[in-house]
């Protein structure tokens, strides 16, 4: 499936154009490549910054509009009756790709057992970085990577993700129509 949008879009050094549902001046909205729940997406700003502190005002304002665009859709498609949204800032906050990213998380009553979520998103299942890594490694060699067990979130392949893109920038499209 080829990607929704032309221009190359960079997680970091990580090509995810094909996992993009949703773009903005300053921003985009990709799927995420092992979500903690169904839904888990993020936003970045395109410039590639690693800190929140090195975005400008203007990146930090389409950055949040966009966080609040995205967010309506992600609860309205994936029934959710609330929403983490967060943002790890700095190595030790537990941000695992030096790029800004908001986490937009869909959530219903009893999903997780009380704060879960706030381990996983320190944990190993938490940190994308080296799978990342792998398939960037794997594109170059133009091979298939295998991903190591881990527990029960599994990377998702190339085609579920764009397939989700592709889904979700039809359904935010509803929105920004409405």
């Amino acid at each position: 499936m080829p990607p929704l949008i032309k221009d190359v879009v960079k997680f970091s050094d990580f090509v995810v154009t094909g996992h993009v549902f949703h773009t903005s001046p300053l921003s985009f909205a990709f799927v995420n490549l092992k979500p903690l729940l169904p839904g888990h997406v993020l936003v970045s700003p395109h410039r590639i910054v690693p800190r929140f502190t090195n975005l400008s005002t203007a990146e930090v304002q389409d950055l949040f509009l966009t966080v609040q665009r995205v967010s309506r859709t992600i609860e309205r498609v994936y029934h959710a009756s609330a929403l983490n949204i967060a943002i790890q800032d700095g190595r030790d906050s537990g941000q695992s790709v030096a790029h800004v990213h908001v986490h937009i998380i869909p959530r219903k009553k009893d999903d997780l057992p009380e704060d879960a979520i706030y381990p996983m998103l320190d944990s190993e299942d938490g940190d994308v970085v080296s799978l990342l890594r792998e398939r960037k490694l794997a594109d170059e060699k133009k091979q298939k990577t295998e991903f190591p067990p881990d527990d029960d979130r599994k990377p998702r392949s190339e085609e579920v993700m764009q397939k989700e893109a592709k889904w979700l920038a039809e359904e935010i499209d509803k929105d920004l129509e409405s």
